[in-house]
Formats: structure tokens, sequence, C-alpha cells
């Protein structure tokens, strides 16, 4: 292939059509196509911007691309669709000219699936490039059938995902901010890294985060050459994946030996984390994974740590019985609803029918957790989605069924105390619900159970 950007555009169709037909995921996909393909640097960022902006807008780009077809995108040829989803982006999202987004588009369809869907290809893509942008939503809103589709349909997101969303901010009172967390979740992420305790320090040529005392964002260059030269004791982290490892591990005063437990580790910037406060502060660590392969990527988390984590690989369920803790992380499998602006496809692969069976779940690890802590002990429940559902839900349950047992800690107040700014935490209980649109993070949410 020749052509300023043309290698680009396959890089990000052959990452969408495997995201499409092999459940891949765009984040750990991406990267190796890009090195694989030995793309530039303007060219990686613009495969970059291709895959994930279309991703994330996806569900837009299929109704005007049914209109402008005049018929459901089910019956366009799914190879086809691809093609015309990275197109329409090009003319709606990007400083594309119209002529070269439509030109390379309709190439593409035809090298993909031949000369007769190309023509197909064409004709649409000329039909979308006569509206701007805000038109083609406007003719959305206007079709829409309810506030909610209207919603989904502008901001690209499932409705039962924008439901969920503005069940958990009314929680707060904050209802009317969901506008701003939908946009913030179409909005690409800034890299941010954590200097692990004790282990690294923040470089001073970087700018901290406002929040987490062990994380900043990178003042230039390519962080993953300084996590290599750090040995792995600099690395990409969310800020609020740091501010929950912080919140359990500053909840209380340490004591030396205590035994700590991440009960499901993967991938492991959680447990790395938690090693290295424990080594500050002489506890000891462990770690569980029920896959083997993402076991393998907490042992190369804690690699550049001078302390022993062993890392079991059974299902943490009965994992957690096999001892007696001070502190356990039960970082719950979710629907990953927090991280949409990371994981862009998961916002149209998860389905309502997902959270009862993840709810489950997630409650018998909390269970497991609160059995397996010594008097005094602390677990926190973290996950990554804010649904209802998989928070407040399954805290208040556990709260219930050991009445007078486990009390529920300020998780608010632990996390305002972690960080180095104030920090605006606005649910009613004593859990603490980070956001997108208003800390500049995943939804991460964070509870904390002390055993009496």
């Amino acid at each position: 292939m020749s052509g300023a950007g043309q290698s680009a555009r396959w890089v990000a169709y052959d990452t969408l059509r495997a995201v499409h037909t092999s459940d891949a995921y765009a984040n750990l996909l991406l990267p190796r196509a890009i090195a694989r393909a030995g793309l530039s640097p303007a060219d990686a960022g613009l495969a970059t911007e291709l895959t994930y902006g279309t991703l994330r807008r996806e569900g837009t780009y299929d109704a005007i691309i049914a209109e402008a077809a005049r018929r459901g995108t089910d019956a366009i040829d799914p190879a086809v669709l691809d093609a015309l989803r990275l197109g329409t982006h090009q003319l709606l999202s990007m400083r594309t000219p119209s002529h070269a987004a439509v030109n390379e588009t309709v190439r593409q369809v035809r090298q993909a699936a031949g000369k007769p869907a190309s023509g197909f290809a064409n004709a649409v893509l000329r039909r979308v490039s006569e509206r701007t942008a805000e038109e083609w939503l406007e003719r959305l809103d206007a079709a829409a059938r309810s506030e909610d589709e209207r919603l989904g349909l502008r901001y690209a997101h499932p409705v039962w995902v924008i439901r969920a969303f503005r069940r958990a901010l009314a929680a707060e009172d904050r209802a009317d901010e969901l506008a701003a967390l939908l946009e913030a979740d179409n909005a690409s992420p800034s890299v941010t890294l954590t200097a692990l305790p004790g282990l690294a320090d923040v470089p001073a040529e970087a700018v901290p985060t406002p929040f987490s005392p062990i994380g900043f964002r990178s003042a230039g260059g390519d962080p993953a050459s300084l996590v290599v030269a750090s040995g792995g004791r600099i690395r990409v982290q969310d800020e609020g994946s740091q501010l929950a490892a912080l919140a359990l591990t500053r909840a209380l005063p340490v004591r030396a030996g205590e035994q700590w437990l991440d009960l499901c580790a993967a991938p492991g910037g959680k447990t790395a984390v938690l090693a290295a406060e424990a080594l500050a502060h002489g506890a000891h660590v462990e770690a569980n994974e029920l896959s083997p392969a993402r076991a393998g990527l907490v042992r190369d988390s804690v690699s550049g740590i001078p302390l022993e984590v062993p890392v079991s690989e059974e299902d943490g369920r009965t994992r957690a019985g096999r001892g007696r803790y001070d502190r356990i992380l039960v970082d719950a499998p979710c629907t990953g609803l927090g991280a949409l602006r990371r994981r862009p496809e998961a916002r149209w692969r998860k389905q309502p029918a997902d959270v009862p069976t993840l709810a489950a779940l997630q409650t018998e690890l909390l269970e497991a957790a609160i059995a397996a802590l010594g008097p005094g002990g602390v677990v926190a429940y973290v996950t990554c989605s804010p649904h209802l559902a998989e928070t407040a839900g399954i805290v208040s349950e556990a709260l219930r069924t050991h009445a007078g047992e486990v009390e529920e800690l300020d998780a608010r107040a632990v996390v305002a105390s972690v960080s180095q700014n104030p920090i605006d935490l606005a649910d009613g209980s004593g859990r603490a619900q980070l956001w997108p649109h208003r800390h500049g993070t995943d939804a991460m949410s964070i509870s904390l159970l002390r055993r009496r």
C-alpha cells in the first residue's frame, strides 16, 4: 500500500474487523497492529483516532449510514459496513477532506469486498457528506422516539446504559450531569502513570495528577520508554485505579506483619501499588487470578518490586478461604461501564442480561472476602462500573447479611484524605464514586467494609 495514511486506514479497518468478528479488544490488538505495520508516529496517531473514534460513535454512525443507505445496517455486508463506519467518522468527526475520505474508503471497499460493493459505498458516503455532523444529529434527534433514545443516538450509548448512568447520577442528586458524562465517555483519555510509592518518584518535569499522590502525566515523549527505564516501578495506570488501591492501604494505619490479598488481581496495576505499600509498612501480599494468562500479567506487574508476591490461579470464591487476612481487595469482574473511554467497544458488547449474572458473582466474591477477614480486617469492594446493581446494591446486601458483624467505613472520607486536592464525591452513602466528567478518571466505585 502506498499513499499517506493508507496503511493507517488499513490497520484501523483490520482492527475493526477483528473487534466485530472475533470479539477482540481494540486496546490490546491495535498497538500490536501498529507495531507490525511499522507506522510512523503520525500514522499511528491516525490509526488510533480512526479505530477508537469509530468504535466510540458506532451506534450514531450506524443510524446515519442506515438512512444514507436506505436500508438497515443488518442488510449491509459486515466487511463493507466497517469501512463505511470509518469513512463516516472521517467525514463527520475529523478534518479529512470529503473527497479524500470518500475516495480512500471506496478504494478500501473495492479491495475488501469487490467493485459492486465499492459503487454502493460511494453512493452512501456521498449522501453522508451532504450534511454536517450537527445536521445529522439534529435529524436523528427529530426521529428519536424518547429522550433516552435521543441521547443514545446523539452520544452513541445504548439506551440501557444511559438509564443506568442516569440512576447512578440521580443517587447523588446529579442527574443533570448525564450529558457531560456521555460526552466525557467519547473523549480520548490522557495517559496517566503511577510512580510506585517508596520505589519511584514522580519526575520533576511531569504534571502531577490532581488527586492521586502517586500519579502523573508525562510532560512529553513516549511513556513506554519511561516505564521500561524504571524497571516497572513507573507504570501506566488510571488515576481512579490508583486511588482504589490507596483507599485500602490507607483506610487504617498498617501494622507490621499484616496479611493482604488481592483476590481478582489481573492485570496487576492495583497489585503493584499494594505490594509497594506493603513493602514500605512491613506487610505481606498475596494475589490471585483465575485465568493463567492473566495471572502472568500480575506476575509481570510485581516483578520490579523487591517483595515476594505469590500469585495463585484459583476461583476467588474458594481461594479467599485459604487464609485469614487483614486487608482484601475485591476488584470484581463487572460490566466495565466505567471505562468506556478506554474500551469503546464494551458499550456495544454488554447487555442488560449481563448485569444479574455479574452481580451474583460479585456478591459471592464479596461474601468470600468477608469470611476471610480477621477481626478488624478491611475489604475494599471495587468495580470499574457505576451501575448501582454492581455497586451500592452489592454492598447493601452484604451489610444486611452481616448486620452486626461488618460495618461500612466512609470511603469518601478515606479517598478525600488520600487526595492531594479537594475532591467532589457526592454519593450520599459511604461509597466513593469517581466519574470521567467530574474527576477525569474511569468511573471507579470504591466501598470499604470492616469486620468488627
